[in-house]
């Protein structure tokens, strides 16, 4: 654990999901591979659809509406619609579709290996502090045994901007009725996490991806108060 900067009083803890409580990659690259089958299989006309055409449909998508972004389901979901669309669906069959092709998808993406290791840590924090969830991504904790540990989680889209946007931090705080700076965030990405949190007022924690540096990372431009290399070492803060 190295601290650079002085950590205050911590009354909450808030996390974020991706690659901070598990590894996502593997996650992602299975559920792309099992979302593109689904969508082949769905109706003959899109056999022969690939991800390069899912994804330059996706970039049309943002183009058009440039803050869409934010809520990654529902771009992912108007992508699917749209691509059912030009395929030659009509407009309920696309719609019935993409409702689908969403639902296999939410079942693919939650389907995620939680470390014993972030169980126990996250069981040990919950008995001292309030713990929340806050993430751009679409992973549903209660589908993958994560849910319990959380008093709220908040997700990009619904609840505001994506980080490191302050729309999420400010609300989580909001809703502990805490002051920013008694809150810790937790997170594995320097700009979405750590400089996110630090610019709105939050403390911040950064969980050091293999092979990182700090001092060498290109995103590198706000120190966090501190910096571990796996979650379980959190505990020591209790």
């Amino acid at each position: 654990m190295l601290f650079y900067r002085p950590l205050g009083h911590i009354s909450a803890l808030t996390f974020d999901l991706d690659d901070t409580l598990y590894d996502n990659r593997p996650v992602i690259l299975r559920t792309e591979q099992e979302s593109l089958a689904f969508v082949q299989n769905y109706h003959p006309a899109l056999k022969g659809l690939q991800n390069a055409d899912f994804q330059r449909m996706r970039q049309a998508l943002r183009d058009s509406d440039p803050e869409i972004y934010h809520d990654v389901t529902e771009w992912r979901r108007r992508a699917v619609e749209r691509t059912m669309l030009d395929a030659g669906l009509s407009g309920h069959e696309a719609k019935a579709g993409a409702d689908a092709a969403m639902e296999n998808f939410a079942s693919w993406r939650s389907r995620i290996d939680v470390p014993e290791q972030t169980h126990e840590t996250l069981r040990q924090l919950a008995k001292k502090w309030p713990l929340v969830a806050i993430t751009n991504g679409n992973a549903r904790p209660e589908l993958c045994g994560l849910d319990g540990y959380f008093d709220f989680v908040l997700r990009a889209g619904p609840d505001g901007r994506s980080k490191p946007f302050e729309d999420m931090y400010h609300l989580a705080a909001r809703r502990l009725n805490l002051p920013l700076n008694e809150i810790l965030h937790v997170g594995d990405d320097l700009t979405t996490d750590v400089a996110g949190a630090i610019r709105c007022g939050m403390q911040a924690c950064w969980i050091k991806p293999e092979n990182t540096d700090l001092m060498l990372a290109l995103d590198g431009r706000l120190l966090p108060h501190v910096e571990i290399s796996r979650l379980a070492s959190l505990s020591a803060l209790i």
